[in-house]
């Protein structure tokens, strides 16, 4: 599974940009999806042996992902997985759920039914993958969904900050629904369905309210994760 985030390689030759976006993409996601602890060192030489490169794509890989806060690099010590406290990732998710409301209340006054329907799509392919626990294609599609909604707000610097902040959380949203009980699961696809019911109905206001409620709830069922 490969999620966004991913910085311009256009500067790249065609086989180099390909083997970075391939590195990287592979590297982003064994983190997000949490095959690395917390506080645990990237181990460089078994990722080379693994994908089968130098250490010099996985080290340009690497700096994209320090740049996206994913992990830390340390002088002349490789990289690590950041270790963040619950109150750092409380505060994280707050500011991320004021982002998603704002986005939310904007996006009812621009978006159109097409939007609208592709986002109910995602819904039902997400619902699917929900009742399968198939949680890697769970997460892309819900964080297609909440990319959607910030893209239909037509607001760049919104749609940017978002970005920023959605993928440093990644990790924590992703393990909050692996780690937690299948009622929180249940109750997130809960959530998703009044997000839809709120969009098809442009109301604004509890759109707003539900996305920000939607990511404390996220913030709070990721707590028991934080140092892990």
């Amino acid at each position: 599974m490969q999620y966004g985030g991913e910085m311009s390689a256009d500067t790249l030759p065609t086989e180099e940009s390909s083997l970075h976006s391939e590195v990287l993409n592979s590297l982003r996601t064994k983190i997000i999806e949490g095959q690395f602890n917390a506080g645990e060192r990237i181990p460089e030489r078994e990722l080379c042996e693994t994908l089968k490169i130098s250490r010099t794509p996985l080290r340009e890989a690497m700096k994209v992902l320090a740049a996206e806060g994913l992990i830390e690099l340390l002088p002349n010590r490789g990289a690590r997985v950041p270790v963040l406290t619950g109150q750092e990732l409380s505060d994280l998710f707050d500011i991320m759920g004021g982002i998603e409301s704002m986005a939310g209340r904007i996006a009812c006054e621009r978006i159109t039914d097409a939007e609208v329907l592709e986002i109910e799509t995602l819904h039902y392919e997400m619902y699917g993958h929900y009742m399968r626990r198939n949680l890697p294609e769970y997460f892309r599609c819900n964080q297609a969904i909440h990319s959607a909604i910030v893209d239909a707000t037509r607001n760049r610097a919104l749609a940017s900050l978002h970005q920023s902040y959605s993928t440093r959380l990644q990790r924590a949203r992703f393990a909050a629904n692996q780690s937690n009980s299948y009622d929180r699961w249940a109750q997130a696809m809960r959530e998703h369905e009044t997000i839809l019911d709120c969009l098809k109905r442009r109301d604004s206001a509890a759109l707003g309210d539900v996305l920000f409620c939607h990511l404390r709830n996220k913030s709070r069922a990721s707590d028991a994760i934080a140092q892990n």
